[in-house]
């Protein structure tokens, strides 16, 4: 991720930290070049930054967990899984390619309905951010902020995503797939941990769309969509 996102979580520590640590905030802050590029005060800063993680939250949760939102998306449409390929042609040489086609669809379904969780997965994830996690992101790779929301969200949002694919019917769908594949002369299926590919996959789905909208506020003035990102984003 970019700069911003690291930004993003250590502003939204100033509240929770003793002064020592804001100062150190300070100092990484002017360092970055915000804060000191206008009048604006600590705490209207402290709250563009966190509104531009709200707003890239609720945009990416709008478009993905909605019907299409990951089956239209290429960049995120969770498709057969690699190791299932062999079974996938199989089925589909014997003429069961619609229920491939269904199949694949329930992934997609299922991380589309279970999107919406992730607003306040995420909030829940910053709100108990220490000052500690928030250096280590800022001292980490372009990706850090990333990992550390996966390894913090994704034991939240595994039970939400077994839940959406127990109500739209992916592992009932997946073992009636098997059953005909193991059918086929000669064919025979492997044990595969499908709820941990959808959980993943759709995991992943959020933290692109995501990371495209903080680009996006970043760097395109059009996607500050409230007045208070325009005066914070604009340096104004």
């Amino acid at each position: 991720m970019s700069a911003m996102i690291r930004l993003l979580v250590l502003v939204m520590c100033v509240a929770l930290v003793p002064s020592p640590a804001s100062a150190q905030l300070d100092q990484l802050l002017k360092g970055f070049g915000i804060g000191q590029q206008s009048s604006l005060s600590d705490s209207k800063v402290s709250a563009g930054l966190k509104e531009a993680l709200q707003v890239a939250t609720e945009k990416s949760v709008s478009l993905t967990g909605r019907p299409d939102g990951y089956f239209s998306n290429a960049a995120i449409k969770i498709l057969m899984p690699e190791k299932l390929q062999t079974v996938e042609s199989g089925l589909r040489m014997v003429g069961y390619g619609p229920q491939v086609d269904d199949f694949v669809l329930s992934m997609n379904r299922a991380a589309e309905q279970a999107a919406p969780a992730a607003q306040k997965i995420f909030t829940d994830a910053i709100t108990s951010m220490t000052f500690d996690d928030a250096k280590k992101i800022l001292s980490g790779g372009n990706t850090s902020a990333t990992e550390f929301f996966k390894e913090k969200t994704t034991d939240q949002f595994r039970p939400v995503v077994d839940k959406t694919m127990s109500q739209v019917g992916v592992t009932r769908q997946y073992q009636a797939l098997m059953s005909r594949f193991d059918a086929i002369p000669f064919a025979r299926s492997q044990a595969f941990d499908i709820d941990g590919y959808v959980v993943g996959k759709a995991l992943d789905g959020l933290f692109h769309v995501m990371g495209e909208q903080e680009t996006l506020i970043r760097t395109n003035p059009a996607a500050r969509t409230t007045s208070l990102l325009k005066e914070v984003f604009s340096g104004k």
